[in-house]
C-alpha cells in the first residue's frame, strides 16, 4: 500500500488501531529510563503518545500525513506537551535518521521487500547512541498458515534470522516469535509475530 492508500484508510474518525500501545512495546520497554526516541512507520501515534507520556522525546516517522494528524489529535487528548513529539511526514526509503542519536528506535508492523526494509533497518541502527535500544516487532513468515490477518506475501513477512541479519553490529538481547489474541467477530485467534530486541553496545564512530 502506498501513502494515499495509507491516507485513505486512515480518514475514518475512528482509530484503524487501538489507541493504546502495542502490547510488545508496553511489555519491552515499559523499563527504559526515557530519552530520545524515533518511531519508524508511527500511523496513527498510539506507541509515540505512549512513550511520550512516560517522558520521551519522541520524533514520530510515517508516509502518512493523515495518520500522523490522528497521532497528534491522540497527543493532545492524553494531554502530551505541545513539541514533546515531533510529527515528521516522510517515506522511510528516503528518510534517513541522524546518526548515532536516538536512545531508543522503534519500528512495529513496518513490512516491506527484503531489500527495502534492510535499508531502513540499516539506517535505524545506525541512528542509535552508544547504549541505545532497536526494537522491533511485525507479523512472522508462520503467521501465513499457523496465525490470522497481516499481509498475505511472505516476502515482506518477518523471521528472526532475516531481521538478524538486518541489524548487523547490535547485540541481540532476545528474538523470536510471540503469539498475541486477535479479537474479531468470529470470536478470539491467535497471530503470530517476530519480535527482536537488540542494543548498540559500547562507542560507535562517525
Amino acid at each position: 500500500m502506498d501513502s494515499r492508500q495509507w491516507d485513505e484508510r486512515y480518514s475514518r474518525p475512528e482509530f484503524e488501531w487501538k489507541t493504546e500501545p502495542n502490547q510488545f512495546v508496553a511489555a519491552e520497554l515499559a523499563g527504559l529510563p526515557p530519552s530520545r526516541a524515533l518511531d519508524l512507520a508511527a500511523g496513527e501515534g498510539r506507541n509515540s503518545v505512549w512513550l511520550a507520556e512516560r517522558g520521551w522525546r519522541v520524533t514520530a516517522v510515517d508516509f502518512s500525513g493523515v495518520g500522523l494528524d490522528k497521532g497528534r489529535k491522540l497527543s493532545s487528548a492524553r494531554g502530551v506537551s505541545d513539541g514533546q513529539i515531533d510529527w515528521l511526514v516522510a517515506d522511510l526509503l528516503d528518510y534517513n535518521p541522524p546518526p548515532h542519536t536516538f536512545d531508543l528506535v522503534l519500528i512495529a508492523y513496518l513490512h516491506l521487500e527484503p531489500n527495502a526494509r534492510a535499508t531502513v533497518f540499516g539506517r535505524a541502527a545506525a541512528a542509535l547512541a552508544p547504549g541505545g535500544t532497536l526494537f522491533a516487532v511485525g507479523h512472522d513468515v508462520a503467521n501465513l498458515t499457523e496465525g490470522t490477518g497481516g499481509p498475505q506475501d511472505p516476502a515482506v513477512l518477518y523471521t528472526a534470522d532475516a531481521l538478524r541479519a538486518d541489524l548487523p553490529g547490535l547485540r541481540v538481547i532476545h528474538a523470536g516469535q510471540v503469539r498475541r489474541v486477535v479479537h474479531n467477530d468470529d470470536g478470539d485467534a491467535t497471530a503470530i509475530d517476530t519480535l527482536v530486541l537488540c542494543q548498540q553496545d559500547g562507542t560507535v564512530t562517525s
